[in-house]
């Protein structure tokens, strides 16, 4: 494969998941066949149980490269939280794009597992969730919240993304509201939304992705 001149191009894989989902397989194999290696990430660090957004961050900006490098970020989810949170810090990140973006994911926890699950959360120290990655069910722990407050939480809780950012969000995210991603987009010239008929996992709009991220990126896959 001969790659084509021009940034980095990275994968940022969803909470619970990791760089061998079916959509990070996908894009991959979409974008070899157009001359671009797509690196998919691992952001399970340090691990899934001690999981921090503040150290998938790091590891993001450490796999850009040297300082003159550039790089397109496109993430899913958690994945595409992390994205923003390196485009405001990082200004080596040209281009996002986000499926499905937990944005404001600590209220998000909150209003997922109520008032009594959260409290259990913060006693013991461990949440049990599944763990797409390994097919079984596994556990994280508070300070996963934690972290996330003091990396995601200050100022009104909107990452502050100014590069050129697409968006594709399915109505019926049960996850992550769509609700979330109108609020981010509006009023914001650089910032795409698109709609689509689908879930959180959106796997039956991987075309549609495709065909959305190709178009919006036209001036740097060359």
């Amino acid at each position: 494969m001969t790659e084509t001149q021009g940034p980095r191009w990275l994968y940022l894989h969803g909470f619970a998941s990791g760089p061998e989902s079916k959509k990070a397989r996908a894009l991959a194999a979409h974008y070899e066949a157009r001359g671009v290696q797509l690196e998919r990430l691992d952001l399970r660090r340090p691990s899934f149980e001690h999981l921090r957004l503040s150290a998938a961050v790091l590891h993001v900006r450490e796999r850009i490269g040297t300082p003159q490098d550039r790089a397109v970020l496109i993430g899913s989810s958690l994945g595409g939280l992390t994205a923003c949170r390196v485009a405001e810090q990082d200004a080596r990140v040209c281009a996002l794009v986000l499926m499905a973006p937990a944005f404001q994911l600590g209220k998000g926890w909150r209003a997922r597992l109520g008032d009594a699950g959260f409290e259990a959360w913060k006693t013991s120290g461990w949440l049990e969730t599944p763990d797409y990655t390994t097919g079984t069910t596994s556990r994280v722990d508070y300070g996963f919240f934690e972290d996330l407050e003091r990396v995601d939480a200050p100022g009104d809780g909107w990452p502050d993304v100014r590069v050129p950012t697409l968006i594709v969000h399915g109505v019926n995210d049960a996850t992550v509201s769509v609700e979330r991603s109108r609020a981010f987009a509006k009023g914001k010239r650089h910032v795409r939304l698109v709609e689509v008929d689908d879930g959180h996992e959106l796997t039956a709009s991987l075309g549609r992705i495709e065909a959305e991220a190709d178009a919006f990126l036209t001036g740097l896959l060359g």
